[in-house]
């Protein structure tokens, strides 16, 4: 007899079938029309004005969109709830009107802001509540459970006019190196379908490297926004905690605030990201959800004010050395930018190690407890998680002799053996002081830099393969960790293709000295790079702003983004449905 948990897991997957049988049946199957193609290569500022005006219908739009996500899930496995039948359903505009013209009707709490989204499809990742959904956190026993009460940003989304057409992907319970669950099976690379698309947003990214969606709603906490983002060749920013809406978002570990958990956008272009950014801000977030700070936004306009930049560049983080493929985009950059006059100098930072350990430790305070205990009995939990989870089950002495023997080789790795196990309160307490104490170093260190920005990788590797990786895995997420523990603003854009003669590895390197000297976590990496699997994959760069500096960073990006076009190197994502 199926256990529960495949019960749950059968039904779902029955459910999402039918979904998909119903759209095939109706108008959101076979290529967009002429028409469809028009709107659907609309920015979004010009979607909304096309809408506001009447010349663009938000049932055509959700048509051009509802195919494209359609062809994005049989691509790559990137949805777990279709909302289409109930994605027009919103006050916010009444499109009944079979002239051509959209009649608005303004119901929403003001007036005069209801249109600043309207006819825009944003996606939802699973773990944003939405009623009448079920927020599952890639977990069965969450499935088949609709929420009761929506996300205070799903109001505002619906406040503003957007269309809320799909929720997408995410692993068993998040933390993960890709996005896999029982529930809803692998979600592929849209470049490769033997590829990662990266974790926790992993089904966002893909959706929107496809062109299923204009915005994705991600969550990040230690790049899973970022990642998926330099994986799939989209945009993303993570903002500081407080500035985007993130109450209602449902976490793996409630209640945890050692390292903030927030909602980050993600977007197909750097002008839309950026829009959506602003248009967010200007419907005033803090009144809606109570964790917002009232901030408006700040215009920032390098052009502008014709001022060159300082950029200080972190080409590794003490814990994983690149590969040869996310080192050339970093180069490119700081290449592309000298070129057009700014500064780029190398930035060490105080004790990143050090930092990076006490995020991990602080994730994991609980000795694993929230995670091991949230799914049913048969649920399967990646692999790089189920071995940090298992190591709680070996005694603390064995993990500190463990931790002396690598000590002398690789003392990133031993101090983590000995440090990962349950912590008291105190104990707890402990590490978010030395956390702010770190913090506090890199302030200074930052301040007499005096840097506008800090550019490092997004991740040590290009879209690794499926299923590979080991326990160690997980350790090779600093690059965007790092600014989740500080809570700085970083977002990623992408900058190149994988080239396989350009960034392949030298023959026999990974039987060489070299090799065998790289420490446990950039071995783990490196066993994984593989110029030729990955030719044609996207690489990313991350860009840094201190706590709170959203419009700073995002016109960074732009920076970066004109640099690279007049270095005759501009980025041209691929059409992939």
């Amino acid at each position: 007899m199926p256990s529960l948990h495949q019960r749950a897991c059968t039904q779902k997957q029955r459910e999402r079938q039918a979904q998909i049988d119903a759209l095939q049946a109706a108008k959101f199957s076979g290529p967009l029309s002429d028409d469809e193609k028009k709107i659907h290569a609309l920015s979004l500022a010009r979607l909304v004005q096309d809408c506001n005006a009447g010349t663009v219908v938000p049932s055509d739009i959700l048509s051009a969109y509802g195919k494209k996500t359609l062809s994005a899930h049989h691509l790559t496995n990137c949805i777990t709830d279709f909302m289409f039948e109930e994605a027009l359903q919103i006050p916010a505009f009444d499109d009944s009107n079979v002239s051509g013209a959209v009649g608005l009707s303004f119901n929403s709490k003001r007036d005069s802001e209801s249109a600043l989204l309207l006819g825009v499809p944003v996606s939802l990742k699973d773990t944003v509540n939405v009623a009448g959904h079920d927020t599952t956190v890639g977990l069965s026993r969450n499935a088949n459970c609709p929420v009761a009460e929506s996300a205070p940003l799903v109001h505002l989304l619906q406040d503003a006019g957007a269309i809320l057409h799909a929720k997408t992907t995410v692993p068993t319970v998040l933390i993960s190196t890709e996005t896999e669950s029982d529930l809803f099976g692998r979600t592929v690379n849209p470049y490769n379908s033997k590829h990662s698309v990266g974790a926790s947003t992993g089904g966002g990214a893909a959706l929107l490297a496809c062109g299923g969606s204009k915005v994705e709603i991600a969550t990040d906490i230690g790049g899973s926004a970022r990642v998926p983002a330099h994986f799939c060749g989209v945009w993303g920013l993570k903002g500081s905690a407080g500035r985007f809406p993130s109450w209602g978002t449902i976490s793996s570990l409630p209640g945890f605030e050692g390292v903030p958990i927030i909602a980050a956008p993600m977007a197909a272009s750097l002008a839309d990201l950026e829009e959506f950014w602003k248009r967010i801000i200007l419907m005033q977030p803090w009144t809606y959800d109570f964790t917002c700070i009232p901030l408006p936004w700040r215009t920032v306009d390098f052009q502008v004010e014709r001022r060159k930049l300082k950029w200080g560049v972190i080409w590794d983080d003490g814990v994983c050395e690149t590969t040869p493929a996310c080192s050339r985009s970093l180069s490119l950059v700081v290449d592309a930018l000298r070129a057009n006059g700014h500064e780029v100098v190398d930035f060490t930072p105080p004790n990143v190690s050090e930092l990076l350990a006490i995020g991990f430790q602080l994730i994991f305070a609980d000795g694993g407890t929230q995670m091991r205990d949230a799914g049913l009995p048969g649920e399967t939990i990646n692999t790089p998680l189920r071995g940090t989870l298992g190591s709680f089950a070996i005694p603390e002495w064995f993990k500190k002799f463990l931790g002396w023997i690598y000590r002398g080789t690789d003392p990133f790795y031993a101090s983590l053996l000995e440090s990962l196990h349950y912590k008291s309160i105190v104990q707890e307490r402990s590490l978010v002081t030395h956390r702010d104490a770190i913090r506090d170093q890199w302030h200074t260190a930052w301040t007499q830099a005096n840097l506008d920005f800090v550019l490092t990788v997004p991740h040590p590797l290009p879209a690794p393969e499926n299923g590979v990786g080991d326990t160690t895995a997980l350790l090779s997420m600093g690059y965007t960790f790092l600014f989740n523990i500080l809570d700085y603003t970083a977002g990623v854009l992408p900058v190149t293709f994988v080239d396989r003669e350009q960034d392949a590895l030298a023959p026999e390197f990974l039987s060489s000295s070299r090799f065998k000297q790289m420490n446990r976590v950039t071995r783990c990496v490196y066993s994984m790079y593989d110029a030729d699997k990955m030719h044609g994959l996207p690489v990313g760069v991350q860009v840094v702003g201190r706590r709170l500096e959203e419009e700073k960073v995002l016109e960074g990006m732009k920076v970066v983004e004109l640099a690279l076009q007049e270095a005759g190197i501009p980025f041209v994502p691929k059409v992939l449905v």
